[in-house]
């Protein structure tokens, strides 16, 4: 079976709004994308969304603008003389996630006038934005997740309630359009399963509402606890609070990329000007993960063995998938036999059935395995035998092995009375001989 991996590739850290760039870059509809993120029904932003460069490396570049204020989107960065460039998501405790990189006037430093907006949001107030909205059950679910992850990180680092922590106008619509635009960017690729690198969170300080904080945020770190992470190439906050809940939510494990079949690369360009590309890469690729399979087994020792010659074909006739025997010792030292039955689920009731009316046992033992299994291929080959059907097994893509089907060989050898092993032997150098 096929699985759909989603890998966050965090080099440069990761913010909400390069999240959705790198997503929106992997191909995603855009008109679809957007009609989506309109069933949010608030009117107080506009998107805003271009192809970039960033150190010679094309992305996509996603950019909330808030159509009542003279900020847009809440990712910016305050150039301050003594450089402590950051980027933050402001909440009224702390919430930071800013990267749009412009120069603030003295009267418009969130530091000097906090409570400069109209009014502030909740999490409870978020939450009912969310659950009056027409997204999808998936995209709610997710959305609240990310949502409280940071609203929690908050509340622990300032020692409030989680309703205590009030996110301002500005930030919360950006979180909210962050957010919940990348539940929906990950449901529209139909991802199976998400993983992330280790996530550069960067270095420094930042001037915010409480003061001089340290790089990374205290939210951040929070946020990001159990998650290997480390801090490298930048004097600058990375990664984001908002981008952290995100992979914190979504991701199921984090480390080296995966072993899979590579299948589309997408860029989100970051508001930073650096020595190293400021952007997110996600990477989509296809994993065989193994099948899961039944095993049937059952001991006996008190059946007729002329008995097993009959029931391994009826067996493999109602879809078992191998069936075979161990030999063993029982109690009181008597010889014995394991019975094995490799099945798919769907077909286990059937072949107990058969077991239990077709066999001495008085109960069947059943558990799960996993199969890994090689892809097959049938072909007929002209061979100095004639045609021959010769099965070709493939790994990614890659020929490993093949065999001349054994019924095939053991025709010719009764037919010519030539060794079995001898024909077996010819027929594998022929076809040898035609891959060349």
């Amino acid at each position: 079976m096929e699985k759909r991996i989603l890998y966050f590739d965090c080099f440069s850290g990761i913010s909400g709004d390069m999240t959705i760039g790198a997503l929106l870059d992997l191909g995603i509809d855009q008109d679809l994308f957007l009609a989506e993120l309109n069933k949010i029904h608030l009117d107080e932003f506009e998107i805003e969304i271009k192809k970039g460069l960033k150190k010679g490396i094309s992305g996509t570049d996603f950019t909330v603008h808030l159509t009542h204020q003279e900020h847009s989107h809440e990712e910016h960065t305050h150039e301050h003389e003594d450089d402590h460039n950051h980027q933050h998501e402001h909440t009224h405790e702390h919430h930071h996630e800013h990267s749009h990189e412009h120069e603030h006037t003295h009267e418009h430093h969130h530091a000097e006038k906090p409570h400069d907006h109209a009014h502030t949001r909740n999490l409870s107030d978020i939450y009912k934005i969310i659950d009056s909205s027409d997204l999808s059950e998936y995209v709610k679910t997710a959305s609240k997740k990310i949502f409280y992850i940071v609203a929690e990180a908050e509340a622990k680092i300032h020692a409030k309630t989680i309703d205590e922590v009030h996110f301002h106008e500005v930030g919360a619509v950006d979180s909210i359009v962050d957010i919940i635009g990348a539940a929906i960017c990950v449901e529209m690729l139909q991802i199976d399963e998400i993983q992330c690198s280790e996530i550069n969170l960067g270095s420094g300080f930042v001037h915010c509402e409480h003061g001089v904080f340290p790089v990374p945020a205290p939210a951040t770190l929070e946020i990001l606890k159990g998650v290997p992470v480390y801090s490298k190439n930048a004097k600058k906050e990375l990664t984001t609070p908002t981008g952290a809940a995100i992979l914190k939510a979504l991701c199921s494990e984090f480390g080296s990329l995966p072993e899979f079949i590579i299948e589309k690369i997408g860029y989100g360009l970051g508001k930073r000007d650096m020595e190293t590309p400021n952007v997110l890469r996600v990477i989509v690729g296809e994993k065989k993960s193994p099948s899961t399979l039944t095993m049937l087994e059952t001991n006996i020792d008190n059946m007729n063995p002329e008995i097993y010659s009959y029931l391994f074909p009826k067996l493999l006739d109602n879809k078992a998938l191998d069936v075979f025997v161990t030999p063993i010792i029982m109690k009181k030292n008597r010889p014995a036999n394991i019975l094995s039955v490799l099945c798919n689920e769907e077909v286990v009731e059937q072949l107990e059935e058969i077991l239990f009316t077709e066999t001495s046992t008085l109960g069947i033992r059943k558990y799960k395995v996993e199969r890994e299994e090689l892809q097959r291929e049938f072909k007929k080959v002209t061979t100095s035998y004639g045609v021959i059907t010769v099965k070709y097994a493939f790994r990614n893509g890659k020929l490993l092995k093949f065999t001349p089907e054994y019924e095939d060989c053991r025709l010719i050898a009764e037919k010519t009375n030539i060794p079995l092993i001898q024909i077996i032997n010819e027929i594998r150098a022929d076809v040898e001989n035609s891959k060349q």
